[in-house]
This record gives structure tokens, C-alpha cells and sequence, in this order.
């Protein structure tokens, strides 16, 4: 582990985590979390055109990218927090590394919108690319955190109706809304970021009258028809390790290829600091370097 991978853990155990503790409402986080983001500078030549409507869509290219295919990405923050907006400097990065343009939409947070909103969202931002054009197989889906799983969800969705992506890329998403995966318990002292306290009222909140084993908000029990390629990354000491471990496991018996990659000790999402942290450059590299591979096979 690097000594700035050190550095970052410890400020997210000492700094990051009592926040996310004490933070009283949604509002708040959403508040916070836009202050935050603007601590990590977007890359230069990073152009952002909205797209208004119903559902604004943020699309980010950083230097000059190919018209297709496309990544098709969905912001973290628990459902209840994060935009496009919060995650500008991390998409802009991907872009950069990929030479594709990242559409990103700002999908419905609750408690205002509980689920199925968010998902419904998604499966609107995937139509609306397939009007543009855009073949099926020319949209890479991704997602960090609560992302992450909505971008799974889609992905069970989207194999259902003969849709199937070009493939997937996940930085630990939250896979399992029903909590039952063992590393919440095991590395509930471990994680330097999640609280793992608050992640049970935070469940209840988003899955409003949905069961929380719903597969559009629990992508872990959904049935995949031959998924496409996926690359997950996850922290060890995460309490959402499991998730991203058995999300693994499910995919590969559909018969998909699973790539997993365990980053020890890195806190979750730690993908946001590749300005600072050589292994978060890393990671976010490798993560491009898979979409290239998808990229090529498009082509």
C-alpha cells in the first residue's frame, strides 16, 4: 500500500466516516457531498453538455472521444445523494482514459423518489440511447456504490429482453439491499469509510413499499441470461466486499465472465482520488483498459 493510499485511508477513518455518521438527513449529504467533489479537480478539455428534460443527463467527454459506443454510467451516494454533478471529476477521468463520451443521468434519490425510481430512470436513459441509435452492444453500463447496483440491475433487465449490453464495469456496488452479506458483520470495524450502522435504516429508506430482495433494487437476486463481460473492484476491508464476491459468484453460473479485482485496504470508491492515489490511477486504468477490450470487440 502506498503511503498516499495511507493517507487517504486514515483521513476517510478519521474525517469521512464521522460524517457519514452524523449526517441528519439526505439534504445534508447532498449538500456535503457537491462541497466535496469540488476538492477533486476535473481533467482540462473536459467538455459537459445537459441535456434538460424530465430527467437531466450530464454528457462528459474529456478531450476527443469516439461517437461510439458510449458508457452509460450511474452515480453513488446510497440512492439518497450524488449527481452527475458529484462525480464529474471520476467520469471526466474515465473518459479520458477510454476516448468515449460518459452519459450520466440524474436519476431520482429518495426518500422523496424511493425505489423503483432510480431504476426506472436508468431503463429511460438506456431507451433514450437506443433512440439516438445506438445499438445494444455499443453501450457499456457502469456505476460506483448504489451505482453500481443499479447498473446490475439494468444489466439483469437488459439480458432479459434480448437487449444485452457490451458489458459492465463496477466500483463496489451495493448489490444487496437485503444486508446479508457476511463482510458487513466481518469488517464492520475494518471499513474506513461506511458506517455499517447506518446502512440499515439507509435500505429501508430507499426501498420505500418495494421488498428490499426486489431485483431492480437487488440486483443479487436477479436471474441473468448470458450476461456479458464485468469487471467489479472492491476493497477488502469493505463491509460491501460480499457483495461484490457473490454478485461475482451469481453472474459467472449465468455463464458470464466475471473479472474481481480486491484492492487491499483501499476504502470503498476509493477511485475518486486516482489524482492523488497511484493504486485509485491504477484501478481506474484497469477499469478503462477492460472497456477498451469491450471496445474493441464493438468495433
Amino acid at each position: 500500500m502506498s503511503l498516499r493510499l495511507r493517507l487517504a485511508t486514515l483521513g476517510a477513518r478519521w474525517f469521512v466516516r464521522p460524517w457519514l455518521s452524523s449526517t441528519a438527513t439526505p439534504a445534508r449529504a447532498r449538500r456535503d457531498l457537491e462541497v466535496f467533489s469540488l476538492l477533486i479537480p476535473v481533467p482540462r478539455k473536459t467538455l459537459v453538455h445537459i441535456e434538460t428534460g424530465a430527467r437531466p443527463v450530464h454528457r462528459i467527454a474529456a478531450g476527443a472521444v469516439r461517437e461510439r459506443p458510449v458508457i452509460l454510467y450511474f452515480h453513488g451516494g446510497a440512492y439518497v445523494a450524488g449527481s452527475p454533478r458529484s462525480h464529474r471529476s471520476l467520469l471526466a477521468r474515465l473518459s479520458a482514459l477510454t476516448g468515449l463520451e460518459v452519459v450520466a443521468p440524474a436519476y431520482r434519490l429518495a426518500p422523496e423518489h424511493p425505489a423503483p425510481a432510480a431504476f426506472e430512470d436508468a431503463r429511460a436513459a438506456h431507451e433514450n440511447l437506443l433512440r439516438e441509435g445506438l445499438r445494444p452492444d455499443e453501450i457499456v453500463l457502469a456505476g460506483d456504490s448504489a451505482g453500481g447496483g443499479l447498473a446490475l440491475a439494468l444489466l439483469a433487465h437488459l439480458c432479459a429482453e434480448n437487449l444485452r449490453p457490451a458489458g459492465l464495469v463496477a466500483f463496489s456496488p451495493w448489490a444487496d439491499l437485503t444486508m446479508s452479506g457476511a463482510s458487513l458483520r466481518e469488517n464492520a470495524g475494518r471499513d474506513p469509510l461506511i458506517p455499517a450502522a447506518r446502512m440499515e435504516d439507509t435500505a429501508r429508506l430507499v426501498a420505500g413499499g418495494l421488498s428490499r430482495a426486489d431485483p431492480r433494487l437487488s440486483p443479487l437476486f436477479a436471474d441473468v441470461h448470458r450476461p456479458p463481460p464485468v469487471h467489479l473492484q472492491v476493497g477488502s476491508s469493505e463491509v460491501l466486499r460480499d457483495d461484490a464476491r457473490r454478485m461475482a459468484d451469481r453472474l459467472r453460473v449465468a455463464g458470464g465472465t466475471v473479472r474481481l479485482t480486491e484492492w487491499a485496504g483501499a476504502p470503498h470508491c476509493f477511485q475518486f482520488l486516482s489524482p492523488f492515489v497511484p493504486e485509485a490511477q491504477a484501478a481506474l486504468q484497469d477499469a478503462a483498459d477492460f472497456i477498451a477490450r469491450l471496445s474493441s470487440d464493438v468495433a
